[in-house]
């Protein structure tokens, strides 16, 4: 099985494909993951990545192509993929499809000013990866004990201009899946296993 998962900054496509990645048994693809490693790893690609994202930008599309292209290759996608977080262009979408078939597309709808509230209240922990929320995580230390901290890119003024990038740049992949007949939408703004409950129905069928 090879699937997208679509939606914007925030709508929970990292959470939800996780879940249904480990159900199918297939390779869970985040090309943001990818970009953060190269950052962490300080490569020429990180530094160069970095400056975009921190601004809410999009990488080049040749250099999240090269990665895709190399990460599916690997011996977890045998079974099939999921990509989260790409495409994110027209053009992605075009030369995905001279690279391999999609079996379905996911878009994941969440209200603009509800994905506000959840980026910028995100905090993360340097030292495990955990991720918070101010509304239900009141102290600035991880569980672990390291210190919350909040990424450039889910500050509000970042996140606007994501938003911005987003309906500019990804939400035309909506109208070109839908053209093909791999769409379906679900309500992103629901409870986490009722969202997850909806998108296993739409696999289902």
């Amino acid at each position: 099985m090879k699937l997208i998962f679509l939606g914007p900054p925030g709508a929970g496509k990292g959470t939800q494909a996780a879940k249904i990645a480990a159900k199918y048994e297939i390779a869970h693809i985040s090309t943001g993951d990818m970009l953060r490693a190269e950052i962490r790893g300080g490569t020429e690609l990180g530094k160069a990545a970095k400056s975009l994202i921190d601004a809410g930008e999009l990488v080049p599309d040749d250099v999240i192509l090269g990665m895709v292209k190399k990460r599916i290759q690997q011996g977890d996608c045998k079974n099939g993929f999921l990509f989260d977080g790409f495409p994110r262009t027209l053009e992605q979408a075009e030369a995905l499809d001279s690279i391999c078939g999609i079996d379905a597309v996911i878009n994941i709808d969440v209200p603009a000013e509800r994905l506000i509230h959840r980026i910028s209240g995100r905090r993360m922990c340097p030292d495990c990866g955990a991720a918070y929320h101010v509304s239900t995580h009141a102290s600035e230390t991880c569980d672990c004990g390291g210190m919350l901290y909040q990424r450039d890119d889910d500050k509000e003024e970042t996140v606007r201009n994501r938003l911005a990038v987003y309906e500019r740049s990804t939400k035309p992949l909506i109208d070109y899946y839908k053209k093909k007949g791999l769409l379906s939408s679900v309500n992103g703004d629901a409870a986490m296993d009722d969202v997850t409950s909806e998108i296993l129905a739409v696999l289902a069928k």
